[in-house]
């Protein structure tokens, strides 16, 4: 048995993939399955802001890839949005502050159709969540959305109301020592939404830094789309 924390990546299948955006570019990314089950539910994560470090390989991203599969049975896929570098190489295109990304976001989508990954949840940290709100109620095949600190800034309340009006599950796992938004002001906000969770983390912040934390949001994420395998364990 080993502890799970850090850098520890559990069996896996991973494979590494590229995208291709309406707009013409290419994205590079990773897919992550289970060694050997069918997954139950698909992570299709985006992550923090490129122009502030965000990419693919962002901890919290990196170490759900890593876990998941293995220890709830989900697929992760990955990626860089355009624009931005990782060790898996860089995206095609230009940083779109949020805009020019709903290309990217179809693109993921649309290949996780072509290999008929099961019931697509996307998974955003920050910027990440901004794209996720801004642009995921135009995608009907989105089961629902699991927000890691999201700021709410270019996700406006008409963002909101739009998707309250898919009828679909939010859950905003927010901070209690947030850089942008705390959870009394997210309980506010989200309020447009009655569907959404929020979920305050005490000591939390932004970045999420620190096992404890990564542990509670692996376990939130586990149980918005595969609660069943609760309780996640801490050695394999």
């Amino acid at each position: 048995m080993i502890e799970i924390r850090n850098d520890v990546v559990l069996p896996a299948r991973r494979e590494e993939i590229e995208l291709h955006t309406a707009d013409g570019l290419a994205l590079v990314g990773e897919l992550a399955l289970p060694e050997t089950a069918a997954p139950v539910a698909t992570l299709v994560t985006l992550h923090p802001l490129p122009t502030g470090g965000g990419f693919m390989d962002s901890h919290v991203l990196r170490k759900a890839a890593a876990r998941l599969p293995a220890l709830a049975d989900l697929a992760v896929l990955r990626f860089n949005t355009r624009g931005t570098s990782s060790p898996r190489g860089t995206s095609e295109g230009a940083f779109g502050a949020g805009e020019s990304e709903r290309f990217d976001l179809a693109a993921a989508l649309e290949f996780a159709a072509s290999r008929g990954l099961p019931r697509l949840w996307l998974l955003g940290w920050s910027f990440g969540t901004e794209v996720a709100l801004k642009w995921g109620p135009d995608h009907p095949e989105i089961e629902g959305a699991i927000l890691l600190s999201p700021p709410l800034k270019r996700a406006q309340d008409s963002d909101l109301v739009r998707w309250a009006a898919t009828g679909k599950p939010l859950v905003a796992v927010v901070p209690e020592f947030d850089d942008y938004l705390r959870p009394a002001e997210a309980a506010q906000r989200f309020a447009l939404v009655p569907g959404c969770t929020v979920i305050p983390v005490a000591r939390g912040r932004h970045l999420w830094v620190g096992e404890t934390q990564v542990y509670r949001v692996l376990t939130e994420v586990v149980r918005a789309v595969n609660p069943a395998a609760l309780p996640l364990p801490t050695e394999y």
